[in-house]
């Protein structure tokens, strides 16, 4: 699969589907929090979590680990970035310590550090939050998440015995070492299938007790939060039995927002793309791509579709971009403004299918942004549907330098070839 046609669960589960990537009001499609966060809707729930302090430098951390050490009288900490990304181990994100001024020094080397893991993508993500937590005597580390198979319809909860760093190589090449089980919605979450699950994960009946009681109670919080993911990698067993989330992530559907209002102040805005938080301002729907053809389409299927066909033709899309079925002409400009902020932009293409959206209006609103960003690289427009004729004319009589095609599949060709030759 291509790219951007990741689903939105974890990094083990890929029940199928594309992204959900419209969205109610702000157009989000789904929220992602810290793992402090998560932490605390566990607690919230009573999941058992390790006790932990969040700082936002490196001093905070430092009292932390004071606070830490004189309340559980143990000496080993952890010291843990904090970034919108799995695989923080294997970047060198998390630092076990002893005593207050190794967690002093673990802090100063993480804060301002740019993590590359292979959720990041290249560039990283710069390290602005830390979270301070005890350390904790581990005798088995699993693996247990829940999230949506749509192909099913229904909640799907992963577990594996071979919890930790590696949990997606273990995926990929001993995918029956994962144990799943779906969740009936007139029924919910049944004792054999908890049962099932602790069998696989080979726990022992003391930790079966712990375990049965933590995932009672995430099966709980999946559904009243409104997740698309609640996972817990690694999910621990300690010397004395008891099951333990070590660490925890949570994304939400962000389609559920509006039963939510508590969900804002949970939002780092250092986790998203300027480009990305000034689509959702403007009501559009945007992520941001590495490729070299910027899309400009209205509808997230037939944006996808788009997508495949540019690739299709030996492009790469540079974003996803719906504009919506009401988009305005100042949307539109506005669109183009974002699309162009990215230089590897070599080309765009708009791909309208007109019903609640007006093709005379995406023309004016194309128009009207060729003109006043100075457009230079070359642009290719499709509309079909609802004024296309009106549309076409308007471009037509624009006097600009507008590539016209009459479907999806001309368009994406020819805006793969011009730009191909404008960056030649």
């Amino acid at each position: 699969p291509t790219p951007y046609r990741d689903t939105m669960t974890s990094p083990v589960g890929r029940p199928g589907g594309r992204k959900r990537l419209t969205h109610h009001g702000k157009r989000t499609p789904r929220m992602n929090i810290h793992e402090y966060q998560a932490k605390e809707i566990f607690r919230r729930y009573g999941i058992p979590v390790p006790k932990g302090i969040p700082a936002m430098n490196a001093d905070e951390a430092k009292k932390a680990a004071e606070s830490l050490i004189a309340e559980t009288k143990g000496e080993v900490v952890v010291v843990k970035a904090q970034i919108h990304a799995g695989g923080r181990g294997k970047a060198g994100g998390v630092k076990v310590v002893k005593g207050v001024e190794a967690a002093h020094a673990a802090a100063k080397e993480l804060m301002g550090k740019v993590l590359v893991t292979p959720q990041t993508g290249p560039e990283g993500k710069q390290v602005q939050r830390l979270y301070v937590e005890q350390g904790l005597d581990i005798a088995t580390e699993l693996y247990l998440a829940l999230t949506v198979d749509r192909e099913q319809r229904r909640v799907v909860i992963m577990a594996s015995s071979e919890g930790g760093v590696d949990i997606e190589e273990v995926a990929e090449h001993h995918p029956e070492k994962i144990h799943k089980v779906r969740i009936d919605p007139a029924v919910g979450l049944q004792g054999y299938q908890i049962r099932q699950l602790a069998y696989g994960l080979g726990l022992n009946k003391t930790a079966q007790k712990s375990f049965r009681k933590l995932i009672s109670k995430l099966a709980e919080l999946f559904v009243k939060e409104d997740c698309s993911i609640a996972e817990i990698n690694p999910m621990i067993v300690t010397k004395t039995d008891e099951v333990v989330a070590l660490d925890a992530k949570i994304n939400f559907d962000g389609n559920g927002s509006f039963r939510h209002p508590d969900w804002e102040a949970l939002e780092d805005p250092n986790e998203t793309a300027d480009t990305e938080r000034q689509a959702s301002e403007a009501g559009l729907s945007y992520i941001q791509l590495d490729g070299n053809i910027g899309c400009l389409v209205n509808g997230a299927g037939l944006a996808m579709s788009t997508m495949d066909t540019i690739q299709h033709f030996g492009g790469q899309p540079a974003n996803f971009l719906d504009v919506g079925g009401g988009a305005t002409q100042e949307a539109v400009t506005t669109a183009f403004k974002i699309i162009l902020q990215s230089d590897k932009v070599q080309g765009i293409f708009v791909n309208i299918f007109g019903g609640i959206m007006k093709c005379d209006i995406i023309a004016n609103g194309v128009i009207a942004a060729t003109k006043e960003l100075g457009l230079k690289v070359p642009l290719v427009v499709r509309l079909a549907g609802t004024n296309v004729d009106q549309g076409k004319k308007l471009l037509a009589e624009s006097g600009l330098n507008i590539t016209p095609a009459d479907s999806m599949a001309d368009g994406a060709k020819l805006i793969v070839e011009l730009a191909g030759k404008a960056a030649g």
